[in-house]
């Protein structure tokens, strides 16, 4: 979806709504396996994974938000590309799986 337009079909729009509609369909079928997957866990597995899916959802939300706003006003020296904030949260949801998991053993 990032390379298709520039580097395969030279920008027809036809091409990119495709890639688009594909992407928004792969996240759905994502948030229902991951939906599915929560569904088997036992309790205390699945109060770990939420927790951890609430403590990335609120850094990414704490940390995305003002991190845009200072590119935007040219604050920072680089450019705040969605994928540092993919990296934050995922070592975020990773530590934070991690604590839960030891921390009831």
């Amino acid at each position: 979806m990032a390379f298709g337009p520039k580097f395969l079909w030279n920008r027809a729009l036809v091409f990119t709504l495709l890639a688009v509609g594909l992407d928004v369909a792969v996240g759905v079928g994502m948030i229902l396996a991951n939906k599915n997957y929560l569904a088997g866990l036992d309790e205390l597995q699945r109060k770990v994974q939420l927790n951890s899916m609430g403590i990335t959802l609120g850094v990414g939300l704490i940390a995305g938000v003002p991190i845009s706003v200072l590119d935007a006003c040219d604050v920072i020296p680089f450019d705040a590309d969605i994928a540092y904030l993919l990296i934050l949260m995922t070592l975020t949801f990773g530590v934070a799986n991690l604590y839960g998991t030891r921390r009831y053993r």
